[in-house]
């Protein structure tokens, strides 16, 4: 009889876990769990949803970095279709698993103008409220277009109230949308690191050239607000690889200054407490080719969490499984995904 019980339980367990397994599948996010590392036990949440620079491409292999070489426990929320359960970053008003941050030591977005529901806006401003860090990427700067009569249109990008000027963009990164600066699509942008920055812990193991990508750079406005610490400058390329040459002539003047393309801050919001900030308007999955690029990113994750004192010297950020971004343009997706596809 013993014996008979002790089976009975056993295939029930099976059964249960297949159950959880199918159900953990099936849910609208990815769930990247932690190996060993200096990050475990820490969660971090990623946040894509942009038409056209992949994040939902460059966020997933981050996570993977973070979780296999590191040790962090990821979750990555996309745009989802809710009539399909595909990931569809033009849909702009529909983020599922935002309520993942209540238990976040970390988010790390990389929206473009997304109209979110109140309910889902609520979990960012109930995070952002409790000063937790934040790393913000590309077209985060933009990350909310909220209308006036929302709750939380003070996060819109160009809003002009009181509560928050120019919304999360500028309040909370530091910069909201302005305007291309090198030729988008044609000038590539090449990181040059600035001298009085070079020991910060973000740039550590990171050479000057290191940081590449084949975005453009964008225009902020100079000096940068508040406590930003510009660290990295975006010098404009001729061109579209590592290896192209400086413009010249008259575009010779996009680099008379340079813009910063990676800056550390602080924030608070409703009165808060004080978060620490890093926001690089680098970040298209195409960026994260380089290894210098996922190297600046896997070190403000560190640096973001207060673990500066145990970035490594060169950080491991080698690619887990295959990463082959597609190139950035609107709607240039690849249909049919699920967030199940891409464990």
């Amino acid at each position: 009889m013993n014996r008979l019980c002790s089976i009975a339980l056993f295939l029930f367990a099976c059964s249960a876990a297949l159950v959880a397994s199918h159900s953990r599948a099936a849910d609208p996010w990815l769930v990247v769990e932690g190996g060993e590392g200096p990050g475990k036990g820490k969660q971090v949440v990623l946040i894509s949803g942009d038409e056209e620079y992949r994040s939902e491409e460059g966020l997933t292999q981050l996570a993977k970095i973070l979780a296999k070489h590191h040790g962090f426990n990821c979750t990555v929320l996309y745009a989802i279709d809710p009539a399909t359960g595909e990931i569809n970053p033009n849909q702009s008003d529909n983020i599922p698993g935002l309520e993942s941050l209540r238990k976040a030591d970390l988010m790390v977005i990389a929206t473009r103008f997304r109209n979110l529901p109140d309910a889902q806006m609520k979990e960012i401003d109930d995070y952002l409220k409790t000063g937790k860090p934040v790393i913000g990427m590309r077209t985060a700067t933009h990350a909310f277009n909220i209308p006036k009569d929302r709750p939380y249109s003070h996060y819109g990008w160009n809003q002009t109230g009181d509560t928050m000027p120019q919304g999360f963009g500028r309040q909370v990164l530091g910069e909201t949308w302005i305007n291309h600066h090198g030729h988008h699509g044609q000038e590539s942008t090449r990181g040059l690191i600035v001298p009085e920055a070079k020991d910060h812990p973000i740039l550590r193991g990171i050479g000057e050239g290191d940081i590449w990508g084949d975005t453009d750079v964008y225009t902020v406005r100079l000096p940068l607000p508040g406590d930003c610490e510009p660290l990295v400058l975006g010098q404009v390329l001729e061109g579209m690889n590592p290896g192209s040459p400086v413009v010249e002539g008259e575009d010779a003047k996009k680099n008379e200054p340079m813009m910063p393309v990676a800056w550390v801050k602080t924030y608070s919001v409703g009165g808060g407490p004080t978060g620490r900030v890093f926001t690089t308007t680098m970040g298209s999955s195409t960026d994260l080719v380089s290894t210098g690029t996922r190297r600046m990113l896997v070190n403000a994750c560190y640096w973001a969490t207060g673990m500066e004192s145990q970035i490594p010297s060169a950080s491991n950020v080698n690619i887990v499984g295959t990463f082959e971004p597609l190139p950035f343009r609107g709607d240039g997706f690849k249909k049919g995904v699920k967030p199940e596809d891409l464990r």
